[in-house]
């Protein structure tokens, strides 16, 4: 029976960035927009704290553009300050680019893994499906998923116990399925 195993954000992730005044790399946002009109266009930033001073940045979204092309549902989600439309803009590439940022996902995530029925069993196929592309090792993924260690997962990995299409080590962000015999 295929296990389904779901990695999901529980917060936003850290903004990784040099801060100007401490020399941090690291800021948390809280998914509070700046939006700034002037006359006919319209210039939004996602607004971001320093976790060490708690200097504030801005992370540029939208760029003296015209107000008319940006649709009013996203407009209204950004004068609602949505969390949900800052996870999603986290996620654009084209805004991670813009603003020289990496995003730090520890302690930012979890996994369901539907319970703990199939610790027991001697063969386990399980779909890890990603809520947001995360990058995640799978050697942690399945070593949290089937309560062992690492080490344990690395050696299983070594003795063929635990096979999948992908490659296990290194970190993945994209959905995979594996076998584990034990």
């Amino acid at each position: 029976m295929l296990e389904n195993w779901v990695v999901a954000p529980v917060c936003l992730p850290l903004v990784r960035r040099r801060c100007h005044v401490c020399a941090s790399e690291s800021f948390r946002t809280s998914g509070k927009f700046r939006v700034n009109a002037n006359h006919k266009l319209i210039d939004v930033w996602l607004l971001a704290l320093c976790t060490t001073c708690g200097e504030t940045t801005k992370l540029t979204v939208m760029e003296r553009m015209n107000v008319r092309s940006v649709r009013p549902e996203v407009l209204d989600r950004l004068h609602d300050n949505d969390p949900g439309l800052a996870a999603e803009l986290l996620q654009d590439p084209a805004v991670r680019r813009r603003n020289r940022i990496a995003l730090g996902w520890d302690n930012a995530w979890r996994l369901d893994t539907g319970g703990s029925d199939h610790l027991d069993r001697e063969v386990i196929d399980v779909s890890v499906r990603f809520a947001v592309p995360i990058p995640v090792r799978p050697v942690r993924l399945i070593a949290e998923g089937c309560a062992l260690s690492r080490a344990e997962v690395e050696r299983l990995i070594t003795d063929g116990k635990l096979v999948s299409a992908v490659r296990l080590s290194g970190k993945l962000s994209s959905d995979f399925t594996f076998t584990l015999k034990r």
